[in-house]
Formats: C-alpha cells, sequence, structure tokens
C-alpha cells in the first residue's frame, strides 16, 4: 500500500469504510482532549477513537461540535468496558456512551476487552445496538484468535475490526493471517510502542535515511501493511507530525528488514493470558 493519503479508507467486512489513520484519546485529560481532537479534524483526521474507560467521550462529543466538520463526515469510535459486559449491561452503556458523546450513533463499537464469561453475551447486546442503529458496525478489541473462533462460534457476526496493540516490536501474524482469512480489520493502537522503541537505532537510521522522524517511520510501515493505525497524542505538533506521512514510501526491502524486528515486545496488557 504506497499509493496513500489522509483520506484513504479500508473497507470493512459490515460494508463501512474506515478512515485508515485515527486518533487516539486514551489518557487525553478533557481539556486536552477536547483541544487534540478540534487539532486533529482541522490537520484533516477523520477518525477519532475513544472509550468509556477513557472518561473523555463528552469532550470527544463536545471538539466535533466546535470543529465545525459535519457528524457524518466524522468516523466516531468508542468501546464497552468491561464492567458493563454483558447483555443487558451493555444495552445500557451504548446509551450512557451516546449521551456523553452527543450522537445518536457511533460509527464502531467494539468491546474493549475479550473478559472471560461475559464477551459471547455482550457480542450478542452489540448485534441488537448495530441492528438498532445505534451503532453502524461493531468490533472487538484485545482479541486473539483463540477469543475470534469462540466467538465465531457462538455468535453470527463477524467483528468488523479487531483493535490490538501492533507494531514492528509486536508482530503477531498468526492473529493478523486469521484476521485477514476471516476479513476483520485489524487497527493498530500503541503503533509507537508508547516510545519506548522509539530511539531504537534501526529507526533512527531509516528516519535519516528518509528525513523524517523516527515516529514518522513506525506509522507509515503500519500504513503500508495496512492496518488501520490510531496513534495517540495530545500535543497539537505531534498530531500534525503524526498525519505528516504521506510524501514517501518505505522501499520494499526496508519493509522486508522490519518484518524481522518482532520482539514480542508488549507495553500493554496481556490479553494472551485471558482464558
Amino acid at each position: 500500500m504506497s499509493n496513500l493519503e489522509i483520506t484513504t479508507t479500508l473497507q470493512s467486512n459490515q460494508t463501512i469504510s474506515v478512515p485508515q489513520l485515527g486518533l487516539g484519546v486514551w489518557k487525553s485529560r478533557p481539556k486536552e482532549c477536547l483541544e487534540a481532537v478540534k487539532s486533529a479534524l482541522s490537520l484533516g483526521y477523520r477518525h477519532i477513537d475513544t472509550a468509556a474507560i477513557y472518561g473523555n467521550e463528552a469532550d470527544v462529543g463536545t471538539a466535533i461540535k466546535e470543529s465545525g466538520v459535519k457528524r457524518s463526515d466524522i468516523f466516531l469510535v468508542t468501546k464497552l468496558w468491561n464492567a458493563d459486559q454483558g447483555y443487558d449491561t451493555a444495552l445500557r452503556a451504548i446509551d450512557v456512551s451516546l449521551k456523553k458523546l452527543g450522537t445518536d450513533y457511533v460509527d464502531m463499537y467494539l468491546i474493549h476487552f475479550p473478559v472471560s464469561g461475559k464477551r459471547n453475551d455482550s457480542w450478542k447486546a452489540l448485534e441488537k445496538i448495530k441492528a438498532e442503529g445505534k451503532a453502524k458496525s461493531i468490533g472487538v478489541s484485545n482479541f486473539m484468535v483463540s477469543h475470534l473462533e469462540e466467538l465465531l462460534k457462538e455468535t453470527g457476526t463477524v467483528p468488523a475490526m479487531n483493535q490490538v496493540e501492533y507494531h514492528p516490536f509486536l508482530q503477531d501474524t498468526k492473529l493478523k493471517e486469521y484476521c485477514i482469512q476471516k476479513g476483520i480489520l485489524l487497527e493498530a493502537y500503541s503503533p509507537l510502542a508508547h516510545g519506548q522503541k522509539l530511539e531504537d537505532a534501526r529507526v533512527t537510521k531509516l528516519a535519516s535515511q528518509y528525513k523524517k522522524s523516527n515516529a514518522q517511520i513506525l506509522i507509515r510501515w503500519s500504513l503500508q501493511v495496512g492496518h488501520v493505525v490510531i496513534p495517540k497524542s495530545k500535543n497539537p505538533e505531534r498530531i500534525r507530525e503524526n498525519a505528516d506521512v504521506y510524501d514517501f514510501v518505505l522501499s520494499d526491502a526496508d519493509m522486508k528488514e522490519i518484518s524481522t524486528w518482532n520482539e514480542d515486545f508488549r507495553t500493554c496488557w496481556d490479553p494472551t493470558t485471558v482464558e
């Protein structure tokens, strides 16, 4: 995927187009979140990713209203938190999120984590939420192959997207191949590995070669391998930098080299331990 731009979208299996580059707002405090979202939208981002547990849905909603960008042009994602999982509680949780966001629908509603004993009932609630038009599409987050296999055995709807930690130092090729096989978009959160590998000498070498920042190299890699990618930032200059990745292309040789960097280096929670 070399011919990319900020307006590039990927088609989900639920017939909805997902803007490939988005803004994540995890750990963005209310005022910071509002300004970050407005900044991103002014730069051409059209995909905003939040969650109930982030505590900033209301600020995301306010930022969208104040941005001047039509709601229908924005791909808005939020997530069902663990404490709200289960059929009836999930149905209530979406209404709370919609009220905070100030909208009648989200474009994607995700199960945030594969909570044992509750994830399948939660998914059935998400199917109802989609049928009622409160979510245009539904998906999951932090689901491994075993969780996806279980879900598909129990229910009839294939998730449109699976949002997981994914970057050059954490490349779960088994999970990626399964998602491709089932038509599930893979969305990479923490594409910069929380900055913990940002100064890796191999990244620095490529940044010097392409005259780009280390972060831009990692984001460009995620885009070229076909992931939806949601780098998180509350800094307007970083948000701008993260989107300035469409004027260069990583060569086939460099893409092949990066594919060998996997270290199973996980910076967030580990869903592989969930039954």
